[in-house]
Order: C-alpha cells, then structure tokens, then sequence
C-alpha cells in the first residue's frame, strides 16, 4: 500500500487577471508581475521538489480527468455551471470575489476538482494507503453558487458528493488548516449531518464575515461544524494543542469513515497572507496526527487537498515534509528555514495565551 499523489501541468495553467496582489489594477494600483498570489509556482515547485529529491519514486504519481458534469451539478446549480462555462469559453473574465480565470478555465477548475475526486476515490476502494491531491485552483471558499478567494468550484464537496453518490462512504470529516476559513466547504455541508466540517483559521482574516465559534450547523445537523479562530501569532506548539484539544477529540466522538484535509499552507510563517508562525514540522506533525486518527477511525482512509499557500520558497518544504509523512519514504528535503522560524516562535507567555484561547474555545463548542 502506498501514498497516492496526484497533478496534472494543466493545472498550473490556470491564469488569473490583472491583479496586483489581491486588488484590482486601475486607478493608483500599478500592475505587478505575477498578479494574484495565487499564481502556479507555489504548487509546480512542490511537485518539482518531489521529483528533485526522488520522493517521486516512492509514491504512486498518478493523475485523473476533471470532475464530470454529473459530479459538479451534486454542488453547484446548473446557472452557475452555465454562466462559467460561457465567460470560459469567451475568454476569461471573473463571476465572484477574487477570482478571475483565462480561456479554459472551466475545463481547468473541473481538471482540479477531478484530482480530488480521484484522490478521494482511490482511498476508498482500498487502491492505496492514502492520498494528495496537488489540486489547483483551490477549493474551499467556493459555495454552491459563488466563486470566491481563488476559488472556482468546491474540490472536496465535488469528490465527497462523487464518493457518496458512488456508494463508496456516508460518513466524512473534513478538516481544514488553511489560514483562512473553509467558509464555501462550511456552507455546502451546513445542513448534512453526515458531513463535518472542522475549519483551523486565522481570527478575522478571510473572509471577514465568517468563521466564528458559534456557527455550528444548520437546523438539520447541529454540532456538524466547528470553527477555530485562532489569534495572530500562533505557531507550532498552538496548532498542534488545537489539534489535541479541538480537532482530535471531535473526529473521535463523529467517528467519520473517511477523513479530508483541506491542505493549506499559508499558516506558515513567511506567507505573505497570514500572520501565523507554523513551520514545515508544524505540518508534518499535524499530518502524524491526523494519520494516527485515521488508523483508530477509519482502518487509515485519509486524503490530503492541496488549497492556500502562497510562499513560493517556502510551501515546497511544508508539502515535501507531509509528504514524506503519509509515505513513510526514507527521503527528506531538509527546512532550509527552520533554524530562523525556530527563533521566531512565540514565547512562553504567548503560548500560554493561545491555550488557555484555545480551552476556552473548546468549552464554548463541548468538546
């Protein structure tokens, strides 16, 4: 049994418009090059380090085709599908917040959401021991009928909706420790009390008006959503107390058949959108967590989405260094950073700050 990692170049050819940063040009916003943060280096240079190291050779590098139309109408509305298939087919343009697209960027997004449905699929059916999925563009703010943060279509609640329909799972928890809320994942499966949804984010950062501690489920599945604001600042020993704590004991008392992380890695400490100090071990550590998780939940069935993540020198190592986790490979890609971030974690009187945060969250939600 072997990790599975799944990519495909076209991915990386997915454009966006003519942003500098995340604003708009025009008026006194000069252009920059690269535009948006969400540009293709970040996630073609970690699949160009796994090749480097020759962690490639001791995983399964498969790829898959898109997400079908069946797949994507068990998320999103037929309106939304038709309106970006049109704009895509015109040329480009943008339909929501933050999220512009080239020519093709229907096919690319539905490229995307099929390596996660794929990754999903291939766990399931006891191919492999787990998966990553190197999906772009990401996921995770898309809600059914909106397009936001990057995000074109939702790849976990596309490759979730598949697997279910499929026959293959009931029960999923996804837990997302991108820096920013899962607020389109958090959306879609509001009302489905066989999906949890578990969000690890940065206090009031993306967006501004989600994420809080008391949105919990909707009338249908109350208790099916947790959020975790973290304050600004936390680095390793706060993420993987909030995962003991919070994460750990609510995946325990769902008892999923499946567990998804939606991978960001724009909690580490030199992304240019969060304020957070996690390291390549933070990663790797939490990605040991949820491994063990899975072996006491789920017989190990655990599938990685790639999502945020936007230090181009930096998110190879963080990948590279879960990677090597889930696989178990006798190769490493040693943190080139790591005796810098070492020095730059909070202090003890922080660290104290952020558990007893982190304890009073978890009272709040009864875990």
């Amino acid at each position: 049994m072997t990790t599975a990692f799944y990519t495909d170049e076209r991915c990386f050819w997915h454009g966006g418009g003519n942003y500098a940063f995340t604003l708009p040009v025009g008026g006194l916003v000069q252009p920059m090059p690269g535009g948006l943060p969400e540009n293709p280096e970040t996630k073609r240079r970690l699949k160009n380090l796994v090749d480097v190291t020759g962690l490639c050779h001791h995983l399964d590098m498969r790829s898959a085709g898109p997400a079908s139309d069946a797949d994507l109408l068990r998320v999103h509305p037929e309106s939304y599908l038709a309106a970006f298939r049109e704009l895509s087919d015109a040329g480009g343009g943008e339909l929501g917040l933050r999220t512009p697209f080239g020519k093709g960027g229907y096919e690319i997004a539905a490229l995307s959401a099929g390596l996660a449905k794929a990754a999903l699929r291939a766990v399931l059916r006891g191919e492999v021991a787990n998966a990553y999925a190197l999906s772009r563009p990401p996921g995770h703010h898309c809600t059914a009928d909106f397009p936001n943060g990057f995000c074109l279509l939702n790849n976990i609640a596309v490759a979730i909706r598949a697997a279910q329909a499929e026959g293959l799972v009931r029960r999923v928890a996804v837990v997302d420790w991108d820096v920013h809320h899962g607020n389109g994942t958090e959306a879609i499966f509001w009302n489905d009390p066989d999906v949890l949804t578990i969000s690890l984010h940065q206090d009031r950062n993306y967006p501004l008006d989600t994420g809080g501690i008391e949105a919990t489920g909707g009338p249908e599945a109350p208790g099916s959503n947790i959020n975790l604001p973290l304050p600004p600042g936390c680095g390793h020993a706060a993420y993987l107390f909030a995962m003991e704590r919070v994460v750990l004991p609510a995946l325990h008392r769902f008892r999923p058949e499946v567990l998804i992380v939606a991978c960001g890695f724009d909690a580490a400490a030199v992304d240019p959108l969060g304020r957070m100090l996690c390291t390549a071990e933070t990663f790797r550590l939490m990605t040991r967590q949820m491994m063990q998780a899975a072996a006491a939940l789920c017989d190990g069935r655990l599938v990685l989405v790639h999502e945020g993540g936007y230090s181009e020198v930096y998110v190879p190592f963080c990948g590279h260094a879960v990677l090597e986790e889930l696989s178990a490979a006798p190769v490493s890609a040693p943190d080139p950073l790591a005796p810098v971030l070492e020095k730059r974690q909070p202090d003890a009187r922080f660290d104290a700050f952020a558990r007893g945060w982190i304890e009073d969250a978890a009272g709040a939600l009864g875990v």
